[in-house]
């Protein structure tokens, strides 16, 4: 099955993001891919962190949304029925229960345009190194359930896909609960690394996390510097169940094309059984 994960540069319009992520949607399916997986925030990156809130959109139906009410959510389901293919929505803002807060939410659409996950980013992103300062719990509400749903590409194969946003990147054992009962066959992981956090961890972590379950990693991201001043480290990737990397753009918009290859991955667990290994399970 062919991937893609679509980097963005966005910026504080969401209109303008509205129009590039459309585009790059449209130039993945060009190219064959079936499942196409936007970066965090893929629709907003605020002058402020609170800028979030003014567009956060209600949960709209799953099989329509009403594009004056919930504009984001149209057009992702507008591009997988249009293109006829799944796509992952990036992270968009959802109105919380709590005020003042919003969930940091991924939304999975089938090539129907129908909303067939959602998952809420639980771990909560906080970093201070006296020049930058990220503290997300003041205007997040985190999630609470771990979400995996099943694709079923155009060969008619079967895929286990795991959710996971950023920061989620460094808790091991939130995929580990994702593989249960049944192992991932692809973890997706939009981001908006920071530059300083993404040189030291972004290809070590997501590279871990597939040789770990032996599986694919497809990672979108934010890449370049954005119009409030903050840099994102890019490097979208897509990584094989050995860990290799099969696919990666450093910085800019754009369209990061790979093939998953499901022989391989059922061959490198015949080879090494770790998953059948497992001993602690708490």
């Amino acid at each position: 099955m062919k991937v893609a994960a679509l980097q963005m540069v966005s910026t504080p319009r969401v209109a303008d993001n509205l129009d590039q992520a459309r585009t790059l949607i449209a130039q993945a399916a060009a190219a064959g891919a079936e499942l196409v997986a936007l970066p965090e925030y893929f629709c907003l990156m605020g002058l402020r962190d609170a800028d979030k809130l003014a567009i956060a959109e209600p949960l709209a139906l799953a099989a329509a949304a009403d594009p004056a009410v919930a504009p984001m959510q149209a057009m992702l389901a507008e591009a997988a029925r249009t293109h006829g293919v799944w796509v992952i929505g990036g992270t968009l803002p959802i109105t919380s229960h709590e005020a003042n807060r919003v969930f940091n939410t991924t939304l999975v659409y089938n090539p129907a345009g129908e909303r067939v996950a959602r998952y809420d980013k639980i771990h909560l992103f906080c970093f201070d190194d006296g020049e930058r300062r990220y503290n997300e719990a003041a205007t997040l509400t985190p999630g609470e359930r771990p979400i995996a749903f099943w694709l079923t590409d155009r060969a008619g194969d079967r895929w286990r896909v795991g959710l996971s946003v950023c920061y989620d990147l460094r808790f091991p054992e939130l995929f580990r609960q994702l593989g249960q009962p049944d192992p991932l066959d692809l973890i997706v992981l939009p981001a908006a690394f920071t530059d300083t956090t993404g040189r030291a961890h972004w290809e070590l972590l997501l590279r871990a996390r597939a040789v770990e379950n032996l599986c694919h990693v497809l990672a979108p991201a934010q890449g370049g510097l954005h119009e409030n001043g903050r840099r994102t480290y890019g490097h979208s990737l897509v990584v094989g169940p050995w860990g290799e990397v099969l696919a990666v753009q450093p910085e800019g918009a754009g369209v990061v094309l790979a093939e998953l290859d499901r022989a391989r991955q059922d061959e490198v667990r015949r080879q090494l059984p770790a998953l059948t290994h497992r001993v602690m399970r708490g």
